[in-house]
């Protein structure tokens, strides 16, 4: 199976009719909403596989409480690690690191957790459907008490959003939202943790992106 371009694939950002576009003003929307409702005081972000971390960076450019936000965006492939820092860079976002590393591995996360928002955009999409419910299972030792995780996954049948909202469940989530695109081919979900954190173990694999995170 031929891999996409990881790069290239980030081009549909720029184009405001794209339905990578529209998840993006979804996931972004999300993002300033929970900014808006942390308490006063440091916020912890993560970004799993973040690409370009437009999704982030994007949402915190302009944000009143941009210098609060402490987050660490993790991705592998070193061209579009290279691009985000530049991004981070340009709107001035010093508490933002680009990090370049394997985002399916726990080790990825020491340092940087628990984090009040987990964003995990562009994965469930591209990983088999049991290390999608591995991962679900392992958020809480990522979060903070009440964080809150975002997700995206397409619709193609067989939908799996109905078991992957069901596994958010399990773990101890709320269910906050979940948007879809008019055609209801992409969706956003937006679950809160309600039950306990659990400790990060490190050495353990979450899941394996094809082609790298």
């Amino acid at each position: 199976m031929v891999q996409p371009d990881w790069v290239e694939w980030h081009r549909d950002y720029d184009d405001p009719g794209s339905l990578l576009s529209r998840r993006g003003e979804l996931v972004q929307g999300h993002l300033r909403a929970e900014l808006e409702r942390a308490p006063a005081g440091d916020v912890r972000l993560i970004s799993l596989c973040a690409g370009q971390g437009r999704d982030v960076i994007g949402a915190l450019t302009v944000h009143p409480r941009r210098d609060d936000v402490r987050a660490r965006l993790v991705e592998l492939d070193e061209r579009n690690v290279a691009l985000a820092r530049q991004a981070a860079r340009a709107a001035g976002l010093h508490r933002v690191e680009v990090l370049q590393a394997d985002a399916g591995t726990t080790d990825a996360w020491s340092g940087a957790v628990p984090a009040q928002i987990v964003v995990a955009g562009g994965i469930f999409g591209n990983i088999t459907g049991s290390d999608i419910q591995a991962t679900v299972a392992a958020l809480p030792s990522l979060c903070a008490p009440g964080a809150l995780v975002l997700w995206t996954r397409h619709r193609v049948p067989p939908d799996l959003t109905p078991a992957i909202r069901s596994w958010f469940v399990e773990a101890g989530f709320r269910e906050e939202a979940f948007d879809t695109s008019k055609d209801d081919f992409m969706s956003v979900g937006a679950h809160r943790l309600t039950g306990e954190p659990a400790p990060l173990t490190l050495g353990q694999r979450l899941f394996t992106f094809p082609g790298g995170s």
